[in-house]
């Protein structure tokens, strides 16, 4: 039987953890984070020093593994810093702030900082357009809660507009390519104009793309750059017809709302792209794409470099 994953030394031990990170960021040694230096730094070792503790040789600067990153200046040991993030990776549907305070011995106020934080880290940059010659990318956007955001859009929310969105409700719009990846937008308004911009500056023009018949697709069906572009009319009972359909997409956001839903319970608008990014990392990095908990997890880790967050630009709760 396999030992139980939480039971390796860098998530029990503080020092064991600042190892493990520093070589997941620091393959070839470690990088001043203030210069950029990569000449090897002088380790400042002795009583008068915190492990880990640098000098760099040109700025003169000292560091650790954390300055820079969302870890730094945390009070929380790096190894349970190492164990939120595992948990957040591993947990498909997303791991509530509750079940991380009771799981790993903090305060709520301090388990909710930590998840927006590692969720800052699962950012991915956005490195060129979805698909290409050869790739189907589908369409689709969801809506979620009031403006409080506190749950699942529902008949009784509100007042109903054309095509069945909810006046207050929040909109995410998503794009995903087909054995591929997704990303996820939550945006202020949906219409004809500003879902015709979202695809045609995130998906490259050599895409088949695919939607359902929303009318707030009619200006991307007369006007669009793509090489190839159809619709599935769910109105007439149309799902599927022959490689056109949009259950991939619906697929991600089946799973994006059971968690905001089922997990989360309340999302405040301001958060939902951060949330939105949260599951779009999980998906991008699925077991489907060859990815293991532990490489999610160590992918979220090198993408801490650089992203500071405060609470105080969280804005709290």
């Amino acid at each position: 039987m396999a030992e139980p994953i939480l039971n390796q030394p860098h998530f029990q031990d503080a020092d064991k953890a600042r190892e493990h990170l520093e070589a997941l960021r620091w393959p070839n040694g470690p990088v001043c984070p203030h210069c950029g230096s990569v000449r090897a730094p002088l380790k400042l070792e002795g009583k008068s020093y915190r492990p880990g503790l640098f000098k760099c040789n040109d700025c003169y600067g000292q560091f650790t593994v954390t300055v820079g990153t969302v870890f730094e200046r945390s009070k929380i040991a790096l190894n349970v810093w190492l164990q939120a993030v595992h948990l957040m990776c591993a947990s498909k549907k997303g791991i509530s702030a509750k079940q991380l305070e009771r799981m790993l011995g903090v305060t709520y106020k301090t388990a909710w900082f930590m998840s927006h934080r590692i969720r800052e880290a699962m950012t991915e940059n956005m490195a060129g357009p979805l698909g290409g010659s050869g790739k189907i990318v589908e369409a689709d956007e969801t809506y979620w809660g009031s403006e409080g955001g506190s749950k699942a859009a529902s008949k009784k929310d509100g007042q109903r507009k054309r095509g069945g969105a909810l006046k207050d409700s929040n909109k995410v719009v998503a794009l995903v390519e087909r054995g591929g990846k997704v990303r996820a937008f939550h945006v202020p308004s949906v219409t004809g104009q500003n879902l015709k911009m979202v695809l045609e500056s995130q998906i490259h023009p050599e895409t088949h793309v695919m939607t359902d018949s929303s009318p707030r697709y009619n200006l991307l069906k007369r006007e669009h750059g793509f090489k190839a572009y159809e619709q599935v009319n769910h109105s007439k009972a149309e799902y599927v017809r022959g490689i056109a359909h949009t259950n991939t997409v619906e697929g991600f956001f089946s799973v994006l709302k059971r968690g905001l839903i089922g997990t989360f319970h309340h999302v405040a608008p301001k958060h939902l792209q951060r949330y939105s990014d949260e599951f779009s990392f999980r998906y991008n990095t699925r077991t489907a794409l060859g990815f293991s908990d532990a490489d999610r997890a160590a992918i979220a880790l090198k993408g801490i470099a650089g992203k500071r967050l405060t609470y105080r630009r969280i804005g709290g709760e």
